[in-house]
C-alpha cells in the first residue's frame, strides 16, 4: 500500500474517524437547541483533536427500548473528525464528559458515536417523573 503520507509530503496524517451523531430531539420528541450542540461539538473535537466537519441534517430514527420500544425519529446533524489512537486515548476523559453533557442535558435516552467501524452507544437511564 503506498504510503500516501510521505508521497505527498504532508504535514499531518490521521487514520482514525471518529463520528458523533448530534440529534435534533430529546427522548420525548421535544426539539433540542442543535445549533448549540453542533457548535460545542466542534469546539470540542477541534480543541481535542485538531479539527472537525459537521454534515447538513439528515434523517434517523432511534429505538428507545426504556419507552417500550417506541420510535424517535430526528434530523440529526452528523460530525466527523480524524484523529489518532493515541489522541483518542489521551483526551478519552474529555470526551466523554462531552457526550455525557450531551445525553445528560440534551435529554437523550443514548448518544451514539462511531470510532472507526465500532459504533458505541452511551446509554441514559429513564428518570421516574
Amino acid at each position: 500500500m503506498p504510503d500516501w503520507h510521505e508521497i505527498l509530503q504532508a504535514q499531518k496524517s490521521a487514520s482514525t474517524v471518529l463520528v458523533l451523531f448530534v440529534p435534533s430531539v430529546d427522548r420525548f420528541e421535544a426539539p433540542i437547541d442543535q445549533e448549540y450542540w453542533v457548535m460545542e461539538a466542534l469546539a470540542v473535537l477541534g480543541r481535542l483533536f485538531g479539527g472537525a466537519t459537521a454534515f447538513p441534517q439528515g434523517r434517523g430514527v432511534w429505538r428507545d427500548e426504556e419507552r417500550g420500544g417506541q420510535l424517535i425519529f430526528d434530523a440529526p446533524v452528523i460530525v466527523q473528525c480524524y484523529t489518532t489512537d493515541h489522541a483518542l486515548e489521551g483526551n478519552a476523559d474529555e470526551l466523554r464528559n462531552f457526550l455525557m453533557r450531551l445525553g445528560k442535558e440534551g435529554q437523550q435516552g443514548a448518544v451514539g458515536f462511531v470510532i472507526d467501524r465500532d459504533y458505541l452507544e452511551i446509554s441514559f437511564p429513564l428518570k421516574e417523573e
